[in-house]
């Protein structure tokens, strides 16, 4: 992916409003779209607690979807490796598919190691104030290495795989998200309830 491109807009094409807008699903909802963002070290418990989160929302009727780090790599950025631009691309990639499921006022769950913090400072521009939340997954290396039952961190290692988040590449982590869990501690229980209480206080359920 070369940099002129990251925010290339096709040419002759114009933004087509649908009388359906936003206001209109989250009515029909019974609550209001964000983007819960979770990023962390490979291992630190990002997709186990957002499909967690998940179910406790679809258990009060919420309209939800979960995108997984591998999940889209089957298909959506299936033709992306893992350099530093192939995942720049693919982050770029995410975050505008969860500003359309904003749009529909979907609550969106998005589990990825993101670990730029450039690349989640852009996903969150895309979206009004207060329509990003960012959770941040906080576990050591040491500790998700120990729960690594791919074996990655492993390979990682042995220089099997490169650009391994934690091992031969840097995570760079948020200096202000809106939650900090210590996943290495705390229970999926605890971390769901954490979740739950912010979407409560903000009125967003």
């Amino acid at each position: 992916m070369k940099k002129d491109k990251v925010n290339a807009i096709s040419p002759n094409v114009i933004w087509h409003k649908g009388a359906v807008n936003l206001l209109r699903q989250q009515k029909l909802n019974g609550h209001k779209g964000v983007i819960l963002w979770f990023t962390g070290l490979p291992g630190s418990g990002k997709s186990t607690l957002a499909y967690a989160v998940e179910e406790e929302l679809h258990q009060r009727k919420c309209h939800t979807y979960v995108l997984d780090g591998d999940n889209v790599r089957h298909g959506l950025c299936g033709d992306l490796g893992f350099s530093e631009q192939d995942r720049q691309e693919n982050l770029r990639r995410i975050s505008e598919m969860v500003k359309l499921f904003l749009n529909a006022g979907i609550i969106t769950l998005t589990a990825f190691v993101s670990p730029a913090a450039k690349d989640r400072n852009f996903a969150r521009n895309l979206v009004a104030q207060g329509k990003f939340i960012e959770i941040y997954c906080n576990a050591s290396v040491a500790v998700c290495e120990k729960r690594d039952i791919k074996g990655h961190y492993k390979m990682a290692r042995e220089g099997k795989i490169k650009n391994y988040t934690g091992i031969s590449a840097p995570y760079e982590e948020p200096v202000n998200p809106e939650l900090n869990l210590d996943t290495a501690t705390m229970s999926i229980e605890d971390g769901v309830s954490k979740v739950i209480q912010l979407l409560d206080e903000r009125r967003i359920i």
